[in-house]
C-alpha cells in the first residue's frame, strides 16, 4: 500500500460479520456515510463504485473502483471527489483501505487513506487533520449504526 495520507481507527462492540454488513449493504451505509449517501456497486474487484448525496448543503457524486473485497477482512476502493476542485486524473484519486480485525464481540476497524498513485504531497500534509477528522466521524457513525 502507498504511504498513508490519513488514518482512523475505532473499536466496535459487535461481531465482524455485523460490521462487514454495515460496510457493504447500501441501506446500512446510508445510515452513517457522508450524510446519508447512496452507494452503488456490485462489490466485485474492478467494478465501479459511486457515492451520491449531499454534503454541507452541496449535492455530490463521487466515484471510484473496487480494489480489494475480502469478506469480513478488507475492503479497498479508489475514490475521486469533484468537490475537491481538481481534474479527474489518476493523481487526484485516493485509495481508501478498510481492514477488520478482532474476535468474538469486538471488531477493530482500521481505515487508511493514501494517494492512488503513491507519495504524500504538501497539500496532503496540510489536509491530513481534516481527512482524519472526517474519517473518524464516519467510523463513529459506523460504530453507532452497528452497535444499535
Amino acid at each position: 500500500m502507498p504511504e498513508t495520507t490519513a488514518r482512523a481507527t475505532i473499536d466496535i462492540h459487535a461481531p465482524r460479520a455485523d460490521v462487514w454488513r454495515a460496510l457493504t449493504e447500501p441501506e446500512q451505509i446510508r445510515r452513517y456515510f457522508l450524510g446519508g449517501a447512496e452507494v452503488q456497486t456490485d462489490w466485485k474487484v474492478g467494478s465501479p463504485i459511486v457515492f451520491r448525496g449531499e454534503w454541507n448543503g452541496q449535492p455530490f457524486e463521487d466515484k471510484g473502483e473496487i480494489v480489494t473485497f475480502e469478506p469480513e477482512q478488507e475492503l479497498a476502493y479508489s475514490h475521486f471527489s469533484p468537490m475537491m476542485g481538481k481534474p479527474d486524473d489518476p493523481e487526484n484519486y485516493h485509495l481508501v483501505d478498510i481492514t477488520l480485525d478482532g474476535g468474538a464481540g469486538t471488531t477493530s476497524v482500521i481505515l487508511e487513506q493514501s494517494n492512488l498513485t503513491g507519495g504524500v504531497r504538501d497539500e496532503d500534509r496540510a489536509s491530513r487533520e481534516q481527512f482524519e477528522q472526517n474519517w473518524h466521524q464516519m467510523l463513529e457513525g459506523l460504530r453507532d449504526a452497528t452497535e444499535s
